[in-house]
């Protein structure tokens, strides 16, 4: 037996409960960023790590419409799958590659699923985080685009070459 993939997850996902709407989950601005350029102290790392996922969680919890739903989906996951478009609003203009700061969006995901958005973000329930620049934002900022998925639904075109 083959391990399950994206589009034949472990068991049937359920229509969500949050219905077709994306949820826009904007992280405060002027948070530290992890970059995979640099290379900081392992400590230094943990801590921007933590802070992150933690302002993530905090993010979901002060959305009243996302509250409304995470509520409506108890006692599981918001999403059975879910598509996450990450945006990087830098804090001034310039050319930038908001690729790099993957560590950075890796982490605000951990803290989507610490707060019961998915059951994890393995690749059978999370599509992305796929990551764009955004507006100039003062001081910087991070905004998860999250969508739920249907069973089987392919937003980016990946089964036409995953076969």
């Amino acid at each position: 037996m083959r391990a399950p993939t994206l589009f034949d997850p472990e068991r049937p996902a359920a229509t969500t409960a949050a219905g077709p709407r994306p949820f826009v989950i904007t992280l405060p601005a002027g948070l530290k960023l992890l970059n995979a350029n640099h290379r900081p102290h392992h400590r230094v790392r943990a801590a921007v790590t933590k802070d992150l996922r933690g302002a993530a969680m905090e993010a979901v919890s002060e959305c009243p419409a996302l509250m409304d739903a995470l509520t409506a989906a108890k006692p599981g996951p918001l999403f059975q799958r879910a598509h996450i478009l990450g945006v990087y609003c830098p804090p001034t203009k310039g050319r930038r590659d908001p690729a790099n700061l993957y560590p950075s969006f890796k982490a605000a995901v951990d803290g989507l699923v610490d707060a019961g958005l998915v059951d994890d973000d393995d690749h059978t329930r999370v599509v992305g985080p796929d990551m764009r620049l955004g507006r100039v934002v003062k001081g910087g900022q991070l905004v998860l685009v999250v969508s739920g998925l249907e069973p089987g639904e392919d937003p980016l075109g990946y089964q036409a070459v995953s076969r």
